[in-house]
């Protein structure tokens, strides 16, 4: 009998895999996550879905969504990428990670075509995920698009709503090196008839969907044409948000249990979502939406986004590791008091790198470091590029000794942010919540 570490060794060992390696695992088709459906009798059309795609954003918005969906009463999927401490934390049901007797059970039945095919870590385990939530007959799943859209894996549904956060400069190795070219793979989620909420659009991308769309053809809804920030502000542990509609300047006020201030954003394409789905005959009241938001964490598991460990000092761990993560990271630095800032960081070898770190405040102590993972960059070689960007500190071999040494030098009125990588923030293991 196999047992589920052993099964987790051989998904992880015998498959290649994008978190891992970067752009050498990617599959440019939907071949292998195709074949896999079929060999499965396609569970990914006995279940309605969301499909979210973007650049930054769409994590908090699929568990936002999800925390609602479950607070509306409906018996939710969610599948998303990459886990930050266990494997089965992509794969959840009604905020519960997937049983490892499931994944122990699903590598055993499709082992043999696993073996004829060598699909990528990411094939399996979406095929895994339509598997899970078609077998426990899920109301609806929401399903996060794990890199562009047009050629993911998970691209083979059809879903309620189409959702695209934003759209920034990330992956460009592989999704192009342009916005215009970057939007064209987000929109390749867009299916026939299918209504799709856009958070915000650029003078580049709206354009791409404007015409994905009428070749669809298919509804276009951009949220920040529907709804708008009237105002906001912090309180201890809640994000406290003042939306109105734009039409009919009608307000309602949502507490979030998520801090970052670029929630601002992901709320408005949530609250559309949600219009969209009401319109379509799913019943999801105002009270479940309130719920929803101010127990994301709660409900669905959600971390890594200025998420607060630690107090006096205050550690704050945030998964932003692009160019727009960070330049909306250095917004939530800013207006969040403190004396000294300490920032630990440790990023991957195919982000745009100069270009973030060049946004980082230079009026900061760094610790340089990565995580344990073929395709972090050494932290020497971060060190330098942080250097050259005129930022200023030592280097460590692992994030926790890192963070240990931060502490350290920390005051109890300074600031610790650990960021620049997922795999860099689930690594962390001290220390512990301090109310």
């Amino acid at each position: 009998m196999i047992t589920y570490q052993q099964t987790l060794e051989y998904i992880f060992a015998r498959l290649p895999m994008f978190s891992r390696i970067g752009s050498a695992a990617y599959r440019a088709d939907l071949v292998n996550t195709i074949a896999l459906c079929n060999a499965l009798d396609n569970p990914q059309n006995k279940f309605k879905s969301i499909h979210i795609a973007g650049t930054n954003g769409k994590g908090s918005t699929s568990h936002m969504l999800a925390a609602i969906l479950q607070s509306a009463g409906y018996k939710t999927g969610l599948y998303t990428s990459p886990h930050l401490k266990d494997f089965r934390e992509r794969i959840r049901l009604n905020g519960e990670d997937i049983p490892e007797s499931f994944i122990v059970d699903f590598i055993s039945r499709i082992r043999p075509l696993v073996e004829e095919l060598d699909p990528s870590f990411f094939e399996i385990t979406v095929a895994m995920a339509f598997d899970f939530f078609d077998r426990e007959q899920v109301d609806i799943a929401v399903i996060e698009v794990g890199l562009g859209g047009r050629l993911d894996s998970t691209n083979i549904i059809r879903p309620e709503l189409s959702v695209i956060t934003n759209i920034g400069a990330d992956h460009m190795n592989m999704l192009g090196d342009t916005l215009e070219k970057i939007a064209f793979e987000k929109a390749g989620i867009i299916k026939k008839g299918v209504p799709v909420v856009v958070g915000e659009v650029l003078p580049e991308t709206r354009p791409v969907f404007e015409q994905r769309t009428a070749e669809a053809p298919a509804p276009l809804i951009i949220a920040s044409e529907h709804y708008l920030v009237a105002d906001w502000h912090m309180e201890p542990h809640r994000l406290v948000i003042e939306v109105a509609d734009k039409k009919t300047d009608n307000r309602v006020v949502y507490h979030l249990d998520l801090q970052g201030i670029y929630q601002l954003k992901n709320v408005l394409t949530v609250l559309e979502s949600v219009r969209q789905l009401n319109q379509q005959g799913w019943s999801i009241s105002e009270a479940a939406v309130q719920k929803g938001l101010s127990q994301v964490k709660k409900l669905t598991g959600l971390h890594g986004r200025w998420d607060i460990i630690h107090r006096q000092p205050a550690i704050v761990l945030d998964v932003a590791h692009n160019e727009d993560g960070i330049r909306q990271l250095v917004e939530q630095i800013e207006i969040t008091d403190h004396t000294n800032l300490h920032i630990v960081i440790g990023m991957v070898k195919d982000k745009e790198i100069d270009h973030a770190l060049s946004l980082l405040p230079k009026q900061a102590s760094y610790y340089f470091t990565k995580a344990r993972i073929p395709r972090a960059l050494p932290e020497e070689q971060l060190k330098a590029k942080g250097e050259a960007a005129g930022l200023r500190g030592k280097h460590y071999p692992d994030v926790n000794t890192a963070l240990k040494e931060a502490l350290e030098h920390a005051g109890k009125e300074d600031l610790i942010l650990v960021c620049g990588s997922v795999f860099v923030v689930g690594e962390v293991t001290l220390p512990v919540l301090v109310p």
